[in-house]
């Protein structure tokens, strides 16, 4: 069966802080960065909006923001922390006075052309089920698990974000999987 959920990593690819600060006078160096973390700003941007043209806009609202701030990123956290944390602002931003709303046929995933279609089918109708479940529990721990699974940050990086310690945000996510389990029908796989 398809994975859908991964685990976080734990911590980034020390060459990404030399990225970054590369980034500040190389489009290269910040097309790399962007690779390495489009599909994670991605999904957590069709997550919380459940639409594929709000999610795009976010996404690309998010590394313009990036590009535009990359000299204030100081390597505290990884990039991939940072990225999200601009990420989630724009999606506070986004939905200031407005209600999301999730077409049926919503495109779920970020397009990978090397997934067999039957698995790109399989992985969009999880994805599909997940993001509805998300909607109906706390919208703490739906953060949580955004950020932690489909952002890709580590528990002391949504900890972070969060304003929460890590125990608080291990809590979060272990009840928010909880009630996604209520939810949906899905097996919710997390390697390890």
């Amino acid at each position: 069966m398809t994975t859908l959920l991964a685990e976080p990593t734990e911590s980034p690819p020390m060459d990404e802080i030399q990225l970054a600060r590369e980034a500040i006078s190389s489009v290269d160096a910040f097309a790399e960065l962007y690779r390495r973390h489009v599909t994670r700003v991605y999904r957590y941007h069709i997550v919380h909006t459940g639409n594929l043209k709000d999610a795009e806009d976010l996404t690309s609202q998010t590394f313009i923001a990036a590009l535009e701030g990359i000299r204030a990123f100081r390597g505290n956290s990884s990039f991939g922390a940072w990225i999200m944390g601009i990420a989630s602002g724009k999606r506070l931003m986004f939905f200031r006075g407005r209600k999301p709303d999730l077409p049926r046929d919503a495109v779920l995933y970020y397009p990978n052309p090397s997934l067999p279609t039957d698995k790109a089918a399989l992985q969009r109708l999880q994805l599909e089920a997940v993001a509805r479940a998300l909607r109906q529990i706390a919208p703490e721990r739906a953060e949580a698990i955004s950020l932690s699974y489909f952002g890709g940050l580590s528990n002391s990086e949504v900890s972070r974000l969060l304003n929460k310690s890590e125990a608080a945000v291990k809590m979060l996510i272990s009840r928010g999987l909880q009630d996604l389990r209520e939810r949906t029908s899905l097996a919710l796989e997390v390697e390890r």
